[in-house]
């Protein structure tokens, strides 16, 4: 059964991708009335965002997966690479094709006509992409907690979230963009301007994109659990009976609600391999009690003159 947070991040992605099918066919119905290369930037913008939503969507599909042989810790990070492969398509469909258009009609204007529609249309889509921005932004408030915003997306291991908010973000400059670019354009009768204003939407998804896929890399390569809770597990550790020191705690989320440990500590020098057994079992449970997180852990225990009794506990087939 879903987790809350994952059925929350669901609606998110659900309500922005239903916004953006919405936005995309007025934008493009408007730029071929009135040639506006702003608004057909802005059309392509739409579409390159729902069908990013699309790919989220697929991957917390396919991260659903069990594990097996193949995977042993399941398929949780696939959700991973497809954040990796939105933030490409953000900046090569996105970012490029606006930048291109926006040249074309900087080189070859096009003739203005009346922009009572485009006004129109760009009013009904801020009114949109604005819900589906405070749909995002409250659910990643709910899990912010007293971090800075950029702190929270630094520490967040969930990319859904993070995402759809940075996406609307960016839709939303860039529909302010593009109306100033459409007004400009006929309040000096320069079609250029318009060009102008799509290059500069191209340049905010450019900088959207990097932001994202420098955060998709990391989460890709692994990134450890939060310290606080590394610490929790230490103390946990530490204060076991049999337990002398805790000689290291490595964690790596293997998904956005799941962890990995690996735990070093130095046992009695008098505990027998089933004492140690009993014990390992025990730190288990209070570990998983204390942090659901912690679907796999392996505990190393070490006697102080040096020799290695490895005890491995592993989650249930």
């Amino acid at each position: 059964m879903p987790q809350p947070a994952q059925r929350e991040s669901t609606i998110v992605i659900v309500a922005a991708l239903l916004a953006n099918l919405g936005i995309a066919v007025a934008k493009f119905i408007a730029a071929g009335i009135t040639g506006s290369s702003a608004m057909l930037t802005e059309g392509v913008h739409s579409v390159v965002d729902s069908f990013n939503q699309v790919l989220l969507l697929w991957g917390q599909h396919r991260a659903k997966r069990p594990a097996d042989k193949i995977h042993p810790f399941g398929y949780a990070r696939e959700l991973y690479f497809w954040s990796f492969v939105v933030a490409i398509l953000i900046f090569g469909v996105g970012a490029v094709v606006s930048i291109y258009e926006g040249y074309l009609h900087v080189v070859e204007p096009e003739p203005l006509f009346d922009p009572t529609i485009n006004y129109i249309v760009l009013a009904v889509a801020f009114a949109l992409e604005g819900t589906s921005w405070v749909i995002a932004m409250r659910a990643f408030a709910r899990t912010k907690g007293p971090e800075s915003w950029w702190q929270a997306v630094r520490r967040s291991k969930d990319p859904t979230g993070f995402i759809v908010l940075f996406e609307d973000s960016a839709a939303l400059v860039g529909l302010v963009v593009a109306g100033i670019g459409v007004w400009a354009s006929h309040q000096f009768d320069d079609g250029r301007i318009d060009g102008i204003a799509s290059i500069v939407i191209g340049g905010v998804l450019g900088v959207v994109a990097v932001l994202l896929a420098r955060e998709a890399k990391g989460l890709l390569i692994g990134e450890r659990a939060d310290p606080a809770v590394i610490e929790r597990v230490r103390a946990i550790v530490a204060a076991s009976p049999g337990v002398t020191s805790v000689n290291h705690v490595r964690t790596i989320h293997t998904g956005p609600e799941s962890v990995f440990a690996a735990i070093s500590a130095d046992f009695a020098d008098d505990l027998t391999m089933g004492d140690a057994e009993t014990l390992i079992e025990q730190i288990e449970t209070q570990l998983k009690a204390a942090e659901p997180t912690l679907v796999s852990i392996y505990i190393r225990p070490e006697k102080r003159e040096n020799a290695t009794l490895v005890v491995e506990t592993t989650p249930p087939a």
